[in-house]
C-alpha cells in the first residue's frame, strides 16, 4: 500500500506524561514529544506535586501542552488515568518522565493507523533502551506477537517457561476504542505491572501489530523503579497472567521451544506453517513494515515460535 499522508488524514494522537520528581530527565521526555513537529497532537501532563523543578521545566512548555497541574496524586498509574480522562485524540499512548520517543514516531504511527483500520494496537519491532545520559546503548528484536502466545507467557521473560520479550510500554499505541472497549482505565491497585494487566485486557479485543523499526526506548538509570524492582514486577505481572487465565508453558515444552527462540520469524509462505500453528507449535505475528522498493506500508503474516 503507497498512500501519500495528508495533515487532514492523520489521527489525533494523545500523550499523557505521569511525573513527579524526575527534573533530570523530564526535559529530554518532553522535547521527544513536542520536537516531532506532528501536526495533530494532545500533550497532557500530570505531576504528582513536584518539588525538583519539574514544575519550572513543565510551565516553560505549557504552551505546547493541552493541559498540565501539579498536585498530589495516588501514583503513577492514577496519574496516568487522570491524565487520559483529559485527552480526546483517537490514537493513544503515555509516556513516562524518565523516558523518551524517537524523532520519526508519531509520523510513523499516524500513517499506520490512518493506512489500516483494523489495527487497534501497534508497538516497535526493535525497542530500544536508553542510558542515563538519553544515548541509545541496545536495540532488542521481537519476532512478533500473538494473542496465544501472550497467554502462554511468552511475553513475560525471567519466570522459567518459554518466552520472547516483554511488550514494550513506551514503544506501544493504541486506539480509544479499544481502550473503552476494554474498560477504560489502568489498573492503579498495582504497584508495578499495570501496563501488563491493560495488554492483558487489549488482548481480549484484537491482536498486537508490530511495526519494523524502534519508536522508543526505555531509560536504564540507578533510581529506575522497574530495574530496581524488577522481581516484583515480575511476580506482580505473573499474577495478573495467572488471573486473566494464562497457562504458562510447562518443563518439557519450554526445553523444546527453547532452542528456537533465537529464530526469526518465518514467512506464511511456508505451508507446513498453518498446521504448526493448528496444533499450537508456532503462532501467527501480525507485522508492518516499509516497502523498500514499492514504498509504503504493508501488513504482512509472519510465524513465530
Amino acid at each position: 500500500m503507497s498512500t501519500k499522508f495528508g495533515e487532514k488524514s492523520l489521527p489525533t494522537i494523545s500523550i499523557v506524561t505521569p511525573s513527579f520528581n524526575q527534573a533530570e530527565f523530564l526535559e529530554d521526555c518532553i522535547r521527544s514529544v513536542i520536537d516531532q513537529s506532528y501536526p495533530r497532537l494532545e500533550y497532557v501532563i500530570i505531576d504528582g506535586g513536584s518539588t525538583d523543578g519539574s514544575v519550572d521545566i513543565i510551565r516553560r512548555h505549557e504552551g505546547r501542552l493541552k493541559h498540565w497541574v501539579s498536585e498530589p496524586d495516588k501514583g503513577q498509574y492514577d496519574a496516568v488515568n487522570k491524565g487520559f480522562a483529559q485527552s480526546t485524540g483517537e490514537i493513544m499512548a503515555y509516556l513516562n518522565s524518565d523516558d523518551k520517543y524517537t524523532p520519526w514516531a508519531f509520523q510513523v504511527i499516524g500513517e499506520i493507523f490512518s493506512a489500516f483500520p483494523t489495527i487497534e494496537w501497534l508497538t516497535a519491532a526493535y525497542p530500544l533502551t536508553w542510558d542515563e545520559d538519553g544515548r541509545a546503548v541496545a536495540c532488542s528484536f521481537s519476532p512478533g506477537f500473538s494473542r496465544r502466545a501472550f497467554y502462554k507467557g511468552a511475553n513475560l521473560p525471567g519466570m522459567g517457561w518459554h518466552h520472547h520479550s516483554f511488550v514494550q510500554q513506551e514503544s506501544t499505541f493504541w486506539r480509544r476504542s479499544l481502550w473503552e472497549r476494554s474498560g477504560g482505565y489502568i489498573n492503579s491497585s498495582l504497584k508495578l505491572a499495570a501496563d501488563f494487566e491493560l495488554w492483558s485486557r487489549f488482548y481480549q479485543h484484537g491482536e498486537l501489530y508490530s511495526v519494523d523499526t524502534s519508536l522508543a526506548g526505555f531509560r536504564v538509570h540507578k533510581d529506575q523503579k522497574t530495574a530496581s524492582h524488577l522481581e516484583e514486577y515480575l511476580n506482580e505481572a505473573n499474577m495478573v497472567l495467572r488471573a486473566c487465565g494464562g497457562r504458562p508453558y510447562g518443563t518439557l515444552q519450554t526445553i523444546l521451544r527453547s532452542p528456537f527462540v533465537l529464530l526469526r520469524p518465518m514467512p506464511a509462505r511456508i505451508p507446513i506453517l498453518s498446521l504448526l500453528s493448528a496444533i499450537g507449535l508456532v503462532y501467527p505475528s501480525k507485522v508492518v513494515a516499509h516497502g523498500r522498493r514499492e514504498g509504503g506500508w504493508r501488513v504482512s503474516t509472519t510465524y513465530m515460535v
